[in-house]
């Protein structure tokens, strides 16, 4: 017999198809966050969309600005050594196509 995909919650309680979870736009619209290994290691790779690039930023790939209201890429260590907070801290706004050629240096 084939297996069921729907949920084993009871009708009228927490978790029920009754009540679907409200969805995150501001997280749907800036895109999910992924990790990419890459030759010097882990990376967190977050999207960013144009509408919320709100300001100027430096390309670490080719050293030029990213415009507001330019799509683009953050990218921080996945696996650093020093922990998550200085690896979030140490964030980097790169251009897409930078980081598509640039294989995370």
């Amino acid at each position: 017999m084939p297996r069921s995909n729907r949920p084993r919650t009871r009708r009228g309680g927490a978790g029920s198809a009754d009540e679907p979870e409200p969805l995150d736009l501001e997280r749907a619209r800036r895109g999910m966050s992924r990790v990419e290994r890459r030759r010097d290691g882990e990376w967190h790779v977050q999207p960013q969309a144009a509408d919320s690039a709100l300001k100027v930023y430096r390309c670490p790939g080719c050293g030029l600005d990213i415009a507001p209201g330019t799509a683009h890429l953050v990218a921080w260590r996945a696996d650093g050594v020093l922990g998550p907070e200085v690896d979030l801290a140490s964030r980097r706004h790169w251009h897409t196509h930078c980081w598509r050629i640039e294989g995370g240096r």
